[in-house]
């Protein structure tokens, strides 16, 4: 029950951190990021470098494909331009977890101990020394966080049961890739579970075979933030939503039927003994590889959603 309570204690931490940090750095570009979504994506590709730099910047792939089922719903943005942000919003929340997966344990106390000294000094006069320092906080608390969920799984290793049904969780891909889906639809972040699968591979209790195909159903789980909000929308945002899903639904079956061994080879010649690290970037790899699979096909995409969703006679 202890080991519960910590988790949860260290993911409330993890989930803190990393939405103060992003809406620090949403407040100190201010409205240009959603200027830059409506008038930066004339073409696929700009569309992609676009979804990956505000993702980034705002560490949720949820958000930036709510604002584009928004802009689409309000017919700002067409279909052609919204599926080039939504594959650059999945490379784009690869971030947190290549932060996570690094022991900064020193650079985050600093960042922390800097960000409140300059919260307690900064004033309302003063706004942007105040949005550095929620992005400096959010950053400790971020590490706070991860390492309190760290700490929280490491007794687990000495259970042999649940290092056997994670280590089942390799030889059962498939409810591997459940997992990974119900766990980020549950949270609704994508990072969060990839902060948790971080966790458990730091310990030595999650192989890279058993988290790869957590992390594919990651990325499907982390469609929903944008098919919920696009209920009671009208259809071209409804199709948006779907495009989310469908763009890592195809991905995911590529990577679960193809390319899995490909990619597990690359991450372990990349870094052979860190597990945490192995994990992070397959999880960026997977998302780049699916983009440049399938960006040329992006049309395709579109003309399945609205296959899928298509228009009464009249409309």
């Amino acid at each position: 029950m202890s080991i519960l309570i910590s988790l949860i204690g260290g993911l409330g931490l993890f989930l803190y951190g990393m939405n103060l940090m992003g809406e620090g750095l949403q407040k100190s570009t201010g409205p240009k990021l959603e200027k830059a979504i409506e008038l930066l994506t004339s073409n696929v590709v700009m569309g992609v470098l676009v979804g990956a730099v505000v993702t980034g910047i705002i560490q949720s792939s949820g958000a930036t494909t709510v604002m584009v089922v928004g802009f689409v719903n309000a017919g700002i943005m067409s279909l052609y331009q919204a599926i080039g942000v939504i594959m650059g919003a999945n490379i784009g929340t690869t971030v947190t977890a290549q932060l996570v997966s690094f022991d900064a344990s020193i650079f985050s106390s600093i960042a922390l101990g800097i960000g409140i000294v300059l919260y307690m000094v900064g004033s309302k006069s003063k706004p942007n020394l105040k949005n550095i320092s929620e992005i400096l906080i959010g950053f400790g608390i971020l590490f706070i966080g991860m390492e309190f969920m760290k700490d929280a799984v490491a007794p687990l290793s000495q259970y042999e049961g649940f290092r056997s049904i994670l280590a089942g969780l390799a030889s059962h891909p498939l409810l591997a890739l459940l997992a990974g889906f119900a766990m980020t639809t549950c949270l609704q972040s994508s990072s969060a579970s990839m902060g948790i699968l971080i966790a458990l591979s730091s310990q030595g209790l999650m192989p890279l075979a058993g988290a790869l195909p957590i992390l594919y159903g990651d990325n499907i789980g982390s469609c929903t933030t944008s098919l919920l909000s696009s209920v009671g929308a009208n259809k071209n945002a409804k199709r948006a939503a779907l495009m989310h899903l469908c763009f890592n639904v195809i991905g995911t079956i590529l990577f679960m039927l193809v390319l899995n061994k490909p990619i597990s080879m690359i991450v372990t010649h990349l870094d052979p003994t860190d597990t945490a690290r192995q994990i992070a970037n397959a999880h960026s790899l997977f998302n780049v590889i699916n983009v440049i699979l399938l960006l040329p096909f992006s049309k395709y995409i579109v003309k399945l959603v609205m296959l899928l969703i298509p228009d009464k006679q009249g409309e």
